[in-house]
């Protein structure tokens, strides 16, 4: 999920520039062509960290925590493939609780979005960024709805975008086929090894960071205490695979793409499949917003974000930054991880206190998954609103519906 260029009036202009990728600079992985932060001016806040010999792409048996300790079984590790080992990302702020063996007992995790990554969430919740006027309000710092006085909060990149490891690092169309349940797995191994996290206070996230959520608590039951997923679903649907096929169509329909199958590399960044690239924002954004609210923008606001082959004047004006922001193949690998996701099976593992936040017409992930999925969590309590944005109403329904969340929070000893 990424922000769209034509919301009007519900977000300032600084925030919008903000959120538009310049190019960042960070350590390691210098053969990348994509950046390693969302928001440069806070790539500075980043930390990175390498899981030796985890397998990406493996089968995950849910109940057998050994088995899936360090990727699935029969996954392929990256120095298998000869690059160094999987790099993750994150920003750690707060204040760290620790029990007698010197383990973190108050963490808050904060998963990413779809397109998004750790210093994105900072952008919109914590406490005094630009992002917060589009959340209707800071959700995390001092004092705040999360409140880092209390608890030590953890943004999280997600394996294959940004600052984690990407197809676009080097290895292509050759970088190791990744499910949903390793992002959640890959960033376990970092919480629990780098982190020195004993348990979880509370996993949250929007749209893939919820997904995230729900799959944390059910390969570690005992590790996580709650979780309030925030637009997520367990498994894709038909309409989800439908639209993602869709968007994976445009992106492969580029010349320059078919003509390479992919390998375009060694061209000149200028020179990748990069109208497919917004060919496929294209197709995604149709349906972001509220309809409603397109018809009310007006056809010259909409034509920015339609996307024309040949465009004149300011037509598809606002999907040209996707292309200096993201590589094709690192989003085709991510539309293929969500084809076969599916852990609503699992849900009843979960034994976590379980507050889901969903928005009533998000034309994306729908409300109905929601109800499906309250009834599988024990205790599970669900929580809507409606809003013209839709599915980009996420990022602010903890404030939207802070006190359903501040009685959650009560109720969790947060």
């Amino acid at each position: 999920m990424r922000f769209p260029h034509a919301i009007k009036r519900s977000v300032t202009l600084a925030a919008v520039v903000a959120v538009m990728i310049l190019w960042s600079v960070g350590p390691a992985q210098s053969e990348s062509i994509t950046g390693l932060s969302g928001v440069p001016d806070l790539h500075g806040l980043k930390q990175f960290y390498s899981v030796p010999n985890f397998k990406i792409g493996g089968k995950y048996e849910f109940g057998d925590e050994s088995k899936y300790e360090f990727g699935g079984e029969g996954g392929v590790t990256l120095e298998s493939l000869g690059k160094e080992p999987l790099r993750l990302a994150y920003i750690a702020v707060g204040t760290p609780q620790k029990d007698a063996q010197g383990k973190i007992t108050n963490a808050v995790v904060i998963s990413s979005y779809y397109s998004g990554d750790s210093t994105f969430m900072y952008f919109y919740w914590f406490e005094g960024q630009k992002g917060n006027a589009f959340a209707q309000g800071p959700v995390v710092g001092p004092g705040k709805l999360i409140d880092t006085d209390k608890n030590y909060v953890v943004f999280l990149d997600a394996l294959g975008l940004w600052g984690a490891s990407k197809p676009s690092d080097g290895l292509g169309i050759k970088f190791p086929k990744y499910s949903n349940i390793d992002y959640a797995q890959a960033n376990y191994r970092l919480l629990k090894d780098k982190l020195g996290i004993a348990r979880v206070k509370l996993a949250t996230g929007v749209s893939m960071g919820a997904i995230q959520s729900y799959i944390l608590a059910a390969l570690h039951p005992d590790f996580v205490e709650a979780i309030m997923p925030i637009g997520g679903i367990t498994k894709s649907d038909p309409v989800m695979r439908w639209l993602f096929q869709l968007m994976t169509a445009a992106m492969q329909s580029d010349p320059v793409w078919r003509e390479t199958k992919g390998d375009y590399y060694k061209l000149p960044r200028d020179k990748h499949p990069n109208q497919g690239m917004m060919f496929g924002w294209s197709v995604l954004g149709h349906t972001g917003l509220s309809f409603d609210m397109r018809i009310q923008q007006g056809w010259d606001t909409v034509k920015k974000d339609v996307f024309y082959w040949e465009p004149k004047g300011d037509e598809s004006s606002a999907l040209v930054s996707k292309a200096k922001e993201f590589d094709v193949n690192d989003l085709l690998y991510r539309n293929e991880a969500g084809d076969t996701f599916d852990i609503s099976d699992q849900l009843g593992r979960i034994k976590a206190k379980t507050l889901i936040l969903h928005v009533k017409n998000d034309q994306w992930l729908r409300h109905i998954t929601a109800e499906e999925n309250v009834k599988k969590i024990k205790g599970a309590k669900l929580v809507g609103f409606e809003s013209p944005l839709a599915h980009y109403a996420v990022f602010r329904a903890p404030n939207v519906l802070k006190d359903d969340v501040a009685a959650f929070f009560k109720e969790i000893g947060m």
